[in-house]
């Protein structure tokens, strides 16, 4: 009996021992190959194998003693798998907690409006920790990719916007995102549309959008261009925009329209074409589908740049070849 007391105290001792050891090293910061450490878990990794991963990008985690940590503390199955960043003085502890939030590390992509849809893809090839899963891919398969009509065009059909994602995401992951961001604004915008606008659908409007944000060079300008537009549907007269000219050219164009593309028959030439043009020619932001969809409440039906930012608005051509003589031509 007294054996078996003996053996049973120098048991618990022991135990008290590893105990006391397995705490305190739950609380000792973890050695890094570097300060700080970036490191990304695969998703679906327990957390043995997301030690392991961790250990394996240079982090002096022992991968048996954490996994006993998470399993003791029974937060083994929140772990999240992503991407995280972690600093002189981390401890076991401290991770663990932090992987079970899910507080990872995000980069960032921005997505200016009136970017092109090639832009924007440039961008998120340029992007650091994004996996590049776009290369090779249709514009018809991309859209179906990300849930998308593949009878659309992907012009014009993401939100311009600042991205947030974490390390090892796709490419297709933030188009995705941006596809719906701009879905959702767009139904909400045409669903809040001032009556009596020639226009036959949201895509209709998303085009609209698009020229207007190409063209407009001071914010204030919006919905009055928005309004040119609008008037020239309205009386049939051709949009004569010099925007969707310069897309439909692509590659070709050098930085000045001449006179010979401006009658070149592109799909996208406004002035020898009638109505809008096939597609959006641009991501169009937010104010710039509000002015689309609620244009000003003018009369003009020309505009030209005054070379500040500005526009000039014309109600009839004389005062529209005036305008042009004064601040394009520069007469007296």
């Amino acid at each position: 009996m007294g054996s078996l007391r003996k053996f049973l105290t120098v048991g618990l001792f022991v135990a008290a021992l590893i105990g006391g050891a397995f705490v305190w090293w739950a609380g000792q910061p973890i050695t890094l190959r570097e300060n700080p450490l970036d490191f990304s878990v695969r998703p679906g990794s327990s957390a043995l194998s997301a030690a392991r991963q961790i250990h394996a990008q240079g982090a002096g985690l022992q991968p048996r003693l954490f996994y006993w940590l998470a399993r003791i503390s029974g937060r083994g199955a929140e772990i999240k798998a992503g991407s995280y960043e972690i600093s002189a003085g981390t401890t076991p502890w401290d991770l663990l907690n932090r992987m079970a939030r899910g507080d990872q590390t995000l980069l960032a992509v921005t997505i200016p409006e009136g970017w092109t849809f090639d832009q924007m893809l440039q961008a998120l090839n340029d992007a650091p920790g994004l996996a590049h899963d776009v290369a090779g891919l249709s514009p018809q398969e991309l859209m179906q990719r990300i849930g998308g009509d593949p009878a659309l065009a992907p012009e014009g059909q993401f939100f311009p916007d600042t991205y947030l994602y974490a390390r090892n995401s796709s490419e297709l992951d933030v188009l995705r995102r941006a596809y719906r961001a701009m879905q959702k604004r767009l139904q909400q915008a045409w669903a809040a549309r001032a009556p009596g606008l020639p226009l036959k659908s949201p895509e209709q409007a998303l085009i609209l959008a698009s020229m207007i944000e190409k063209e407009t060079g001071r914010p204030q300008d919006r919905d009055r261009i928005a309004a040119v537009f609008i008037n020239r549907l309205r009386a049939g007269m051709p949009l004569q925009s010099d925007p969707t000219v310069i897309y439909g050219l692509g590659p070709q164009y050098a930085g000045t329209l001449t006179k010979a593309e401006l009658r070149l028959p592109t799909p996208y030439n406004t002035y020898v074409v009638g109505g809008l043009p096939p597609t959006p020619i641009a991501l169009p932001g937010e104010a710039a589908l509000e002015a689309a969809l609620h244009p000003a409440s003018i009369k003009a039906l020309y505009f030209v740049s005054r070379g500040d930012g500005a526009s000039q608005f014309s109600d009839t051509l004389a005062e529209h070849n005036a305008a042009v003589s004064r601040y394009i031509l520069k007469s007296p």
